[in-house]
């Protein structure tokens, strides 16, 4: 009496267990974004900003551990999700304010608002780029992004903090040019731009690539060891700039097509 009594409420036991690999790569990129947010309160611009691109670096490895070792979970895409809101919206919207954004209260009351206001419509459109992504991301072609993703975005901010601020330029003289960024970073978000995934046709095995493509990683694996803040900034801004020129280039092509 008492074992099936024991059974029955083990099956009535709602089950709490959750993945510990993929959780921990993705609490450890919340940890980054978090502290992204403390050091630049700190003034600590250069900090903040590689731990943006560690947080991003592992954001790209839970989905990818979650799969190789079948530990994908509902909990899983919730948890990387929030902890993205932190790491991609909040933590490079509080970077850009601490460095630059702040200073636009130096042109008068309204101008100091649209810092900080700037700063809120970034994290805003992260929030709804992430909303948009989990809720599209079965119906969408996986070989797309539709809007610049999260990490994207957050790398282009990091980067523009992180290369003017090694060439020692001072938010407060940037501050025109910050929020000009960090505006456009964020409609680009939101964006119905198309930005390639580079997954490929091929799912898990991909497409072959010119040969040239492989001298261009090799080139820029070795410019990011030499200058690694100028060398993200350029290769995250012209990815950002990939999407409206296709878009351009679509429309062209579908214009000069007979009718």
């Amino acid at each position: 009496m008492d074992e099936s009594t024991s059974q029955e409420s083990e099956r009535r036991r709602p089950a709490r267990a959750v993945y510990l690999l993929p959780n921990l790569f993705t609490t450890g990129g919340l940890f980054a974004g978090f502290y992204a947010i403390i050091a630049a309160g700190q003034g600590k611009f250069g900090h903040a900003c590689v731990a943006i691109f560690i947080a991003a670096l592992l954001d790209g490895l839970d989905g990818r551990v979650a799969r190789l070792t079948n530990t994908q979970s509902e909990f899983g895409v919730q948890y990387d999700s929030l902890a993205d809101l932190v790491s991609f919206g909040m933590a490079p919207a509080l970077v850009m304010y601490h460095w630059a954004l702040q200073y636009m209260r130096l042109d008068g009351v309204a101008p100091g608002k649209l810092g900080w206001l700037a700063a809120f419509l970034y994290a805003a459109c992260a929030a709804l780029r992430l909303a948009r992504f989990n809720s599209q991301v079965s119906v969408v072609d996986k070989r797309w992004f539709v809007g610049l993703a999260s990490p994207a975005a957050a790398a282009i901010m990091a980067s523009f903090v992180w290369t003017l601020h090694d060439f020692g330029w001072q938010g407060e003289v940037m501050r025109y040019w910050a929020i000009a960024i960090t505006v456009l970073a964020a409609l680009l978000m939101v964006s119905n731009f198309r930005y390639s995934s580079f997954k490929g046709r091929g799912g898990a095995q991909g497409e072959r690539v010119p040969f040239w493509t492989l001298l261009l990683v090799v080139a820029a694996l070795i410019a990011l060891a030499l200058y690694p803040p100028q060398t993200l900034l350029l290769v995250f801004g012209l990815y950002a700039l990939s999407g409206p020129v296709m878009a351009i280039m679509r429309r062209r092509g579908s214009g000069a097509e007979p009718a």
